[in-house]
């Protein structure tokens, strides 16, 4: 199974196969496709700011299969006005970003030199997950403008 995003937003969107974390959109195609059990499996596909994209598919043995994800922007989804930022270091880069209980991407788009997560000020729930590997969770309390690392 491979997986194809039209937007940058939905490539480095994080995937879900039947409620399990396996990486974000664009690594998932080429050497790093997903092998599936023949079966019906759910597909899920999350975004901060996008609606969620979610597909039942059947596998057939032997079968390849390309999921063609579209998503669209969340009704009532507001940029905050006061904005701290926040870097991430983490190894392996491809684990998965929740902000308060809502994946917001991975460790790869948080971190270096370049790359931050503007948030809104104030107290905040931050957990890191990749599965074979001990969940990271913190409670952090930003100021507006504040960046941390």
């Amino acid at each position: 199974m491979q997986f194809e995003g039209v937007t940058k937003a939905e490539r480095d969107s994080g995937v879900w196969i039947d409620g399990q974390y396996v990486g974000y959109l664009k690594e998932l195609k080429g050497d790093k496709k997903v092998m599936l059990l023949p079966g019906e499996h759910q597909i899920s596909v999350r975004q901060a700011g996008l609606d969620d994209f979610v597909r039942q598919i059947v596998v057939e043995p032997g079968q390849k299969q390309t999921v063609r994800v579209a998503m669209q922007k969340s009704a009532g989804w507001v940029t905050p006005s006061a904005r701290s930022t926040l870097k991430l270091t983490v190894q392996p880069n491809r684990a998965a970003v929740f902000l308060d209980g809502r994946y917001v991407g991975h460790v790869g788009e948080f971190g270096g030199k370049f790359h931050s997560l503007e948030i809104a000020s104030g107290k905040h729930r931050v957990k890191i997950e990749l599965p074979g590997y001990r969940t990271f969770e913190t409670e952090i309390n930003l100021l507006a403008g504040q960046n941390r690392k």
